[in-house]
């Protein structure tokens, strides 16, 4: 308990160092505040500097973004009346969408802020080994922010010191091929440096950097000049598969007994949790976990004036994906005569009442502050997913599959096997894409993670992808039945569909417009990219 009242201290004294984009301009060394001449001294130092990159840099990200394009452009998640979701499902956001704009920032805030503590920790007296350890883990925020950059925008500009873009902010944008590189080779450095425990409840280890590169692996196995080319590059394939397997035989993470107890917030920072968004408990608003407010159905479960989710709800495409026995279902989405004992305890918990038409959120609803004293207006205190072992177990299984068929991997098929046992479902004896696929989308479901599954996929297989997404039928909004007991999604006939107008389904929807403020702010951006000059040698030591 000590030890993470000590993390959640040291969470906001680096915070004027923040940048709020990639070209806005604000002070790098505050004259009344903290500064590098009188900080990074001792390792409390580096402990207080890093803090932020565990929740504020990344607060409009998580707020709305995260879900709003991992689930909602993936078309798990629908809310034809919320501007933070239906434009994403609807395929039709600009440059001057709010949350698209607001992650931008938030990403380049990520990136700004970790150079920030690699340029102030690099430049002190503190033992390499020391050094290296804060550095690395700056490095892992850096490299992942990255990733986001790359899988949403393509090219975007590589950036390793504030200072220069205050200088000069107008500079060219440098190719995705690049962008993935970069990422790649922080998340390598955190790979070699990160301990292999954390010090502290919630912090990093190097097989943290080990299951976020199997994800950067897959992603840039696929990534060529023919989008259509069918096949992935086998080198990353092979870095991946080692990097989850790294994980999942040597590391300290293990899969939680119960799913459901994954979204629970006395279980914070349990055995499967990788890497998570660190919210403080009843903090002040930017280092909140805001989501339960849009997902809640109303202040029956938050008690207090939000619960804003009425309309924030699951797709009948999703719903289709749960075999009846799945209990991953109930853990993600409130369905009719659903009982959640941690909700409401008062009363003996909540029980759903939706009238069989709808089902909403439940991932990140955690009830109110008489259920759980970490959760409060607009907090609900429970960590943000960002990496677990449940997804470095699919990484494994996607990479042993490869550009094959199917797979009877053995450590492939133990570790998908093991998350549908604890789903409640049968084992398999061999696995395909589409098997692979839908673990995928059922055991990250709301979790951020569906729509960057469908990009990977687009990098070798776009025309593949663009049928699927078509497939989706977008544009109508089927009322359904559903029966509860065995995940059963059906149409109602006696209701009528409605339709919306969705954009053009075509190769463009991969890449998001880069925000108008910021092309205003930096014309380079609509030039083509430049290539980027690495000059530090590539790590090759970690396997």
């Amino acid at each position: 308990m000590k030890t993470k009242k000590i993390f959640y201290s040291v969470l906001m004294i680096a915070l004027p160092f923040v940048w709020t984009s990639c070209s806005d301009h604000l002070d790098v060394e505050p004259n009344d505040q903290i500064t590098k001449e009188n900080f990074y001294k001792t390792e409390a130092d580096f402990q207080a500097a890093t803090g932020p990159l565990y929740n504020k840099v990344w607060f409009d990200f998580n707020d709305k973004f995260y879900y709003g394009l991992g689930d909602g452009r993936a078309n798990n998640l629908y809310a034809p009346y919320s501007d933070y979701i239906y434009p994403f499902t609807d395929l039709s956001e600009t440059g001057l969408t709010g949350p698209l704009v607001s992650a931008w920032g938030s990403l380049y805030n990520v990136v700004q802020q970790s150079n920030n503590v690699i340029i102030g920790i690099s430049d002190s007296g503190v033992s390499a080994t020391v050094k290296n350890k804060y550095i690395a883990e700056a490095r892992f925020m850096r490299g992942t922010a990255y990733w986001y950059l790359a899988s949403l925008w393509g090219d975007v500009i590589i950036t390793t010191d504030p200072r220069e873009l205050v200088k000069n902010p107008i500079v060219n944008k440098n190719p995705v091929k690049d962008v993935y590189e970069f990422a790649i080779r922080d998340l390598e450095y955190a790979a070699k440096y990160l301990p292999e425990t954390a010090g502290q409840a919630g912090r990093l280890t190097k097989y943290s950097a080990y299951g976020m590169l199997s994800r950067l692996y897959l992603s840039f196995s696929g990534l060529s000049d023919n989008p259509n080319s069918g096949t992935r590059k086998q080198e990353y394939l092979d870095l991946a598969k080692k990097a989850a397997e790294k994980v999942i035989v040597s590391g300290p993470y293990k899969l939680a007994a119960n799913y459901e107890d994954l979204f629970k917030v006395d279980n914070n920072n349990n055995l499967e949790s990788m890497f998570a968004l660190q919210w403080v408990p009843n903090g002040d608003y930017g280092v909140t976990n805001t989501q339960q407010a849009y997902f809640a159905l109303g202040s029956d479960i938050t008690g207090d004036d939000t619960g804003w989710g009425y309309w924030t709800r699951a797709s009948y495409n999703v719903l289709q994906e749960y075999e009846p026995a799945d209990k991953r279902r109930k853990a993600t989405w409130m369905a009719d005569n659903d009982v959640y004992p941690e909700i409401n305890k008062a009363n003996g918990g909540y029980t759903v009442d939706h009238t069989n038409d709808f089902l909403t959120v439940k991932k990140g609803v955690v009830g109110s502050t008489k259920d759980n004293a970490k959760t409060s207006r607009m907090n609900s205190g429970l960590n943000t997913y960002m990496l677990r072992l449940g997804e470095v177990c699919l990484n494994y299984a996607e990479a042993a599959l490869g550009n094959n068929a199917s797979t009877a991997d053995g450590l492939a098929i133990s570790a998908v096997n093991t998350l549908r046992m604890r789903a409640g479902l049968g084992a398999k004896t061999t696995l395909t894409y589409a098997d692979i696929i839908h673990e995928r989308r059922v055991e990250l479901c709301m979790e951020g993670q569906y729509w960057y599954d469908l990009v990977r996929r687009s990098y070798y297989k776009q025309q593949e992808v663009i049928n699927y997404i078509t497939s989706q039928n977008r544009g109508t909004i089927v009322p359904i039945l559903y029966d509860n007991t065995i995940n059963k999604v059906t149409i109602d006939a006696s209701k009528s569909n409605s339709t919306r107008s969705i954009g053009v389904i075509d190769a463009t929807i991969f890449l998001m417009p880069y925000p108008e403020s910021e092309l205003v702010q930096n014309p380079l951006l609509r030039e083509n990219p430049v290539p980027y000059e690495f000059k530090e040698e590539k790590i090759k030591d970690l396997f």
